[in-house]
């Protein structure tokens, strides 16, 4: 996907190869360098973005990638239709042909490497020939199955860099290497040999010395850890893909006077198609003919249905609740409000920055010093005369501690228990990337339908007039409005129904298009709807319901007048009702620290009332998707670090922009995929539990990442004294692994907020 403005290009690059954040950020780097290009590379996404000077050609970014070690290539353009062409693959299968290889590496190793573990831990499994068969079932796991740590690590090596997989290959390929010799030229392959189960510190020369488990087992506890991340990245993209998916299939296009049904891909600007009550509609157009109610909710977040007649504007995926219209269309493909938000929410992924793992970072410096030490080692006992087999014994023991197999577990378990816990008090935890950005957010927005609110129209309040019984304004309005498809007239034919019970039939019902409705119900003719409409029929608002409708649309709720038998008789109010524990929820966001913004499409009024029903200080309101992005943008500049709450399409974009996103899981699946925490029960005081529950789980990993280092780097001196059995060796990354699991199972114990 290339875009031009005058002078520079930009282009967005699918790049592969890489195994963590330290290789984005090399990309990043290297793309950088060159003469008038600027990169963003992000390692969730595996997806660069490149602005450039004319004179530099795609070719020119794709090559310099691959000469970083990586692949490059832009991507394919989104599918607007939901296909995946001609019997070309689905993305899903995609994503599994992907995963596949991953999968059968960590199988192999788990399968293979728990036996290996279990006889070197265990005397009583130390058959005769238990060496041989350790070697027979670790070969594998440490050629086939880790084989991507190897080849990322030759790749670090030929630009000079250091990261994980370098100690990971380094320590499992010394470890193998170093057991094969024992086994072969040292003693460890006679008939009989154990490891005793004991814990002396002594100086030994290592020829009876194997350290299979440890290679076995470091290689399938890390394949677990990538295995699983792997599964969370694939869905980087999905936010696109539910956003396109969220347009009209098809459409009834009228050509020479007929009702034609064709595909909306193949809709032309210019066509004129049908929209029936109920349907989406197609693409961005303009009303040729008849009048209706939009729900225009899921992308501009206006809680009440927009009327529409001859000449007005519509949006295409935006829900056709009322009347039947004929829609000219204006914009289709690429150039509707649906496929500007898709980029929109395109944009801020790639431009977010990849959050670096910790693992990462601590081994950016680790790696070399551990293998600077272990050189040192070797020179150290070579240059006292010990002998050449135990200054190697001495140095491949640094390598083989410094490779902690706890390391591979730190993450993974405690995200595993983190996420467990979480889905049981309805919060999902999209990754471990997501975990950094909640200990930094101090501000938080909030949409304000479907996520303050219930993003449902309600009647609240019904004014009478003296004399006048409210059961019977229920009953009578109630009854005309069930008649009619407006949403604003369901809701009070819902509300009339639960107070009132079982409504009357009307016996004659007509629709007045912008106005309201009227018929007789029970022998009454009654109107119900705008005050116009009863100023049409020489009625009036006596001056208690005209105050009572001023002051709900004062508060920006929908005011409708009921009148029957020639006299106005009473006033509803009808608004997206507030949820119950929205003010709770808001009370528990401070108390987390965190500002909260109520940001939303809706007017002015309406918003202003309900943020100061719930407690919100600041508002921001009348704002459309792009805007939502501005307002995250500006607050960001602010250097605030910024949490986004919602549930619909035009909050997606938002929620991607975002230091960290929080969609309501009763919302929109482009919400939800857009988001980095999704609050399943859409109770807003999920937000509360889910910064929380997050916190705690990235303090558990920042602990698990600590005390994963430190039994090893305990154990560092012995090593480089030549002081280290494989007791010890197997022991401290046993105790290291144990400790790792039980300090993540802690997090089983978190519990929300008492409700």
């Amino acid at each position: 996907m290339t875009t031009t403005t005058p002078g520079t290009a930009q282009v967005e690059l699918a790049i592969g190869g890489m195994t963590c954040a330290s290789c984005a950020a090399r990309i990043e780097k290297k793309l950088n360098r060159m003469d008038g290009v600027e990169a963003t590379v992000n390692y969730a996404t595996e997806k660069a973005k490149v602005t450039f000077d004319a004179d530099i050609s795609v070719a020119d970014l794709i090559a310099t990638v691959e000469a970083t070690g990586y692949t490059a290539e832009e991507p394919a353009p989104p599918q607007t239709d939901g296909n995946e062409g001609e019997g070309g693959p689905t993305d899903e299968e995609k994503a599994d042909a992907e995963l596949r290889p991953l999968k059968q590496r960590l199988v192999t190793a788990v399968a293979l490497a728990v036996p290996v573990i279990a006889m070197a831990m265990v005397p009583a499994l130390q058959i005769e020939y238990w060496q041989w068969l350790s070697l027979t079932l670790a070969a594998p796991v440490v050629t086939y199955a880790a084989w991507p740590f190897h080849r990322a690590a030759w790749t670090n090596a030929r630009h000079g860099a250091a990261t994980m997989d370098t100690l990971i290959s380094v320590g499992t390929t010394a470890a193998f290497l170093w057991s094969l010799w024992a086994l072969f030229f040292g003693t460890a392959g006679t008939p009989g040999m154990t490891h005793p189960f004991e814990f002396t510190i002594a100086r030994t020369d290592g020829a009876g010395n194997i350290y299979l488990e440890a290679a076995a087992g470091v290689t399938a506890f890390i394949l677990a850890g990538r295995y699983f991340e792997a599964r969370s990245k694939r869905k980087a993209g999905a936010a696109l893909k539910a956003l396109m998916q969220l347009g009209a299939k098809e459409v009834t296009v009228l050509r020479n006077g007929r009702e034609v049904t064709v595909p909306t891909a193949e809709l032309q600007v210019g066509d004129r198609f049908l929209v029936r009550p109920g349907e989406k509609i197609a693409t961005d157009g303009t009303v040729v003919e008849g009048s209706s109610a939009v729900d225009a909710s899921m992308l501009t977040g206006e809680s009440v249905p927009v009327e529409v007649s001859v000449g007005d504007a519509v949006t295409g995926a935006t829900l056709n609740a009322g009347g039947r219209l004929v829609v000219e269309a204006t914009r289709v493909g690429a150039d509707t409000q649906l496929a500007r938000m898709a980029k929109l929410v395109e944009d801020a992924q790639n431009g977010k920055a990849a959050a670096q793992r910790l693992a990462d970072r601590i081994s950016a410096v680790f790696v070399p010093i551990v293998i600077a030490l272990a050189l040192g080692t070797l020179g150290f006992w070579l240059g006292t005369g010990q002998g050449l087999t135990a200054a190697f014994t001495a140095a491949v023991a640094v390598l083989i501690i410094a490779c902690p197999c706890a390391l591979g577990l730190a993450t993974p378990t405690a995200l595993m228990v983190g996420t467990g816990r979480g889905a049981q008090l309805g919060i999902l935890i999209k990754g471990p990337e997501v975990l950094e950005t909640t200990r930094k957010v101090d501000t938080i927005v909030l949409d304000k339908t479907g996520t303050v609110t219930t993003g449902r129209m309600t009647l609240l309040k019904v004014h009478t007039a003296a004399g006048t019984e409210e059961t019977d304004v229920l009953r009578l309005a109630g009854a005309l409005e069930h008649s009619s498809e407006h949403p604003i007239a369901q809701a009070v034919a819902t509300g009339a129904a639960a107070k009132a019970g079982t409504l009357p039939v009307p016996e004659d019902f007509a629709n007045i298009p912008g106005l309201g409705v009227q018929g007789v119900v029970e022998g009454h003719a009654v109107l119900v709807g705008r005050e116009k409409l009863l100023e049409e029929w020489a009625m009036s608002l006596p001056a208690s319901l005209k105050a009572a409708k001023d002051a709900a649309e004062k508060a920006g709720r929908t005011a409708i007048a009921v009148a029957w038998d020639g006299e106005a008789r009473a006033v509803l109010e009808v608004a997206d009702a507030i949820k119950e524990t929205s003010a709770e929820a808001v009370r528990r966001l401070k108390g987390l620290g965190l500002t909260p913004i109520l940001l939303t499409g809706d007017n002015t009024a309406v918003a202003e009332a309900v943020a100061a029903e719930v407690g919100i200080g600041e508002v921001i309101a009348e704002v459309m998707p792009q805007d939502k992005v501005d307002v995250v943008k500006r607050l960001q500049a602010e250097g605030r670090s910024v949490a986004m709450v919602g549930d619909g399409v035009n909050d997606a974009a938002a929620l991607a922009q975002a230091d960290l996103g929080l969609a309501m899981g009763t919302g929109t699946d482009a919400a939800i995929e857009a988001g980095d925490l999704t609050l399943v029960r859409g109770d807003l005081r999920a937000a509360a539990d889910a910064i929380r529950l997050s916190r705690r789980t990235l303090g558990t990993i920042r602990s698990n990442l600590f005390w994963a280092f430190a039994y090893n780097v305990a154990a560092l001196p012995l090593a480089a004294a030549g002081l280290l059995n494989p007791m010890i060796a197997g022991a401290a990354m046993a105790f290291s692994s144990v400790f790792v699991v039980g300090n993540s199972l802690r997090l089983r114990g978190f519990q929300a907020a008492d409700k």
